[in-house]
């Protein structure tokens, strides 16, 4: 977090040598994140020494230490493309320059909130991260950056009332000692109410999705990619946290199929929009949409299993792949896009021969995004659907099958539209970073589905059903 942090300063103060700062940056955020995956299972820190409920605690569990490692993953990827290839419109230039703080404040808020178990301190890195993705989604469209910072305001005024609700009724919004003390009572439900409306808005869930499409189509693709892999992960991340950890003698069965059957309509929505959508970067953006949703079936179907480590590795397990794909995908198209005859998805003809590897890229995202084998994002749903034909749950099992056939539709209409015949493209295919950085971000996502085992013990560090003690939710 301090890392980050640093850099961030020191981006500001560099000015237009700040775009250099990414060299020492990704390698020694990764060499950090690769400290955290191999700290004990059990370690714990906290902030200053002050013990609970004065300190702040921050847990490497199993979902900090994939989050972590995922975001450092996509953040470095992101900056050497951007590196080779500035994210600036004509006549900006002081919109690159921009870029590279705004990136760094965006790693330290969404790592911050990885870690901590504070909710006030997670209101802190929410809006960082919020500050950060209204200022890059600005890059691109200032009318969608201003309907993001008011849907953004909404959320996280909801979340902050549902805090101080939280401190009136127990003296401590510590996820660690809510969980002991922690009663249904009105006050309890009401807090959790509005801070899990806040934190849908944030993860951009259907019904309230509306920012996410404009904001994440119109931005430059480094800022699209950091935007859609990682902006949306930490409400996700801190609803983990209330739910199963916070609160898991509070929220019922009904509830949480409240948020699965969204989960199960943002599938359904944001796969039937993307089909329609004639711009790539509309169709990619739809798809978050329904991406998003896989996360939140799982939240019954981890809550219902006699053994929820199947459904919670899946779960995090399509969060990091979609993160990796995602990214991967957004500067894929970015780079199609430049050397296209138009932004239409009808104006891709010719570049699968003009630029293969980039096409490449967009491919092999595409084939964890639909989930189809081996890739991390086949890892994830099979074990979500594993988990829900075990519970019966056959409803939300027809919703993984026809969500994978949809994505599998828009996904293929935009791959084969850069087979079919076009124009000469109107920038000539160049190798390098920012080449590779999209293609190396996809292989990754599809690596990941060889290290299934691995992963699914990692995502089971410190996780809440696994806790000794800890009630199962």
């Amino acid at each position: 977090m301090a890392v980050p942090l640093g850099f961030m300063l020191a981006a500001l103060l560099a000015g237009r040598a700040a775009r250099w700062l990414i060299l020492p940056a990704a390698p020694a955020m990764a060499g950090l994140a690769l400290w955290l995956a191999l700290v004990p299972p059990d370690a714990a820190y906290l902030v200053g020494h002050w013990d609970l409920p004065l300190g702040i605690l921050l847990r490497p569990g199993g979902v900090a230490r994939l989050m972590v490692a995922a975001t450092a993953l996509v953040i470095g990827a992101v900056g050497l493309h951007a590196l080779a290839d500035p994210p600036e419109k004509a006549g900006h230039a002081a919109q690159a320059e921009t870029f590279w703080p705004l990136i760094y404040l965006l790693w330290a808020g969404a790592n911050a909130g990885f870690l901590t178990t504070d909710l006030f301190n997670l209101y802190v890195t929410l809006e960082m991260v919020s500050l950060a993705a209204v200022a890059l989604a600005a890059m691109g469209s200032l009318e969608a950056a201003l309907r993001y910072f008011m849907i953004a305001l909404v959320g996280s005024l909801a979340y902050l009332l549902g805090v101080a609700l939280l401190v009136a009724r127990y003296n401590t919004v510590d996820v660690t000692l809510l969980s002991q003390v922690a009663q249904p009572d009105l006050a309890t439900m009401l807090a959790l109410g509005l801070m899990t409306a806040g934190l849908l808005i944030k993860a951009a869930l259907f019904p309230m999705h509306g920012w996410l499409p404009p904001a994440h189509a119109a931005a430059p693709a480094p800022a699209s990619a950091l935007l859609s892999a990682i902006a949306v992960k930490l409400g996700f991340v801190i609803l983990l946290r209330l739910w199963f950890e916070a609160f898991p003698a509070v929220t019922g069965q009904t509830a949480l199929h409240v948020l699965g059957g969204s989960g199960a309509l943002a599938v359904i929505y944001g796969s039937v929009q993307a089909m329609r959508q004639q711009r790539l970067k509309a169709l990619v953006a739809y798809s978050t949409v329904a991406q998003v949703g896989y996360l939140f079936l799982a939240f019954p179907l981890v809550a219902g299993a006699p053994d929820p480590s199947g459904a919670w590795a899946g779960m995090m397990l399509h969060a990091v792949a979609h993160m990796l794909a995602k990214a991967a995908m957004f500067l894929a198209a970015g780079l199609m896009l430049k050397a296209a005859a138009g932004d239409r998805i009808g104006d891709l003809g010719g570049l699968a021969q003009a630029m293969p590897m980039t096409v490449t890229a967009f491919g092999l995202a595409a084939v964890s995004l639909m989930g189809l084998p081996p890739s991390g994002g086949f890892t994830g749903k099979f074990l979500l659907l594993n988990a829900a034909i075990a519970q019966g749950a056959f409803l939300y099992a027809g919703v993984m099958i026809l969500g994978g056939l949809l994505a599998a539709v828009y996904f293929f209409r935009a791959l084969s539209a850069c087979f079919a015949a076009g124009p000469a493209p109107r920038a000539p295919a160049t190798l390098g970073v920012r080449t590779a950085a999209p293609l190396v971000l996809a292989g990754l996502a599809i690596v990941m589905g060889f290290g299934g085992s691995a992963l699914h013990n990692l995502s089971a560090i410190a996780a809440p059903w696994a806790a000794p003690g800890a009630a199962a939710p």
